[in-house]
């Protein structure tokens, strides 16, 4: 596969809309699918079924479900747990679908290592920022991070199809940030877990 702009920008895009899938599921499925119905976005042709309109109602009506779900109080935290798995399903597709290569084989590769893990990084990341909110307020300020992660979903997919390289870049740098994050937490957790030992022996 030669890397050229074209193909650079095509992993960028996948990245952009794998992403957002952390964010909320179906929103960005739905985005791509009206991308891709109006022509604004060409998917491989396994997955032209993506702009159908079946598939555009469906995305629609999950999608609305979806974000509604959210605004509920604790049902939002249950979700997390659901939405993971699903994250990265839709991460994978997207990024599949878009990844400019003949090779069927290396194309689900790159889309489940590359769109399914950004899609669950970014995943862990809403988790952590709902579980601190729930902590620190009751679930009080859920709303408001329900809120963000619906813009964020939406404002990354539709701007992945306008300047995929940014967004890109971006999204890599939201990465690094929350996998250090997560680093440090894990880290934390277990020197206090060593410590609660020690003072036990």
């Amino acid at each position: 596969m030669e890397l050229n702009i074209e193909t650079i920008s095509a992993i960028a895009l996948g990245i952009g809309l794998s992403a957002s899938t952390g964010f909320r599921v179906f929103i960005p499925l739905l985005v791509a699918g009206m991308a891709a119905h109006f022509g604004v976005l060409t998917l491989g042709d396994s997955f032209e079924w993506l702009g159908s309109i079946p598939a555009l109602v469906c995305f629609g009506v999950a999608a609305i479900v979806e974000v509604l779900a959210y605004y509920v109080p604790f049902v939002d935290n249950l979700l997390d747990s659901i939405a993971t798995p699903l994250s990265i399903v839709a991460g994978t597709l997207l990024m599949t679908s878009v990844f400019p290569s003949d090779n069927e084989w290396m194309k689900w590769i790159m889309g489940f290592v590359v769109g399914g893990g950004t899609a669950a990084t970014v995943q862990s990341g809403t988790a952590i920022a709902r579980l601190t909110s729930s902590q620190f307020t009751g679930g009080s300020a859920n709303n408001i991070v329900s809120t963000t992660e619906g813009i964020a979903s939406t404002g990354v997919a539709v701007m992945s199809l306008i300047a995929p390289v940014f967004i890109g870049i971006l999204i890599i740098v939201l990465l690094i940030i929350i996998l250090r994050y997560i680093f440090k937490s894990t880290h934390k957790r277990k020197a206090v877990l060593n410590s609660k030992e020690e003072l036990k022996e």
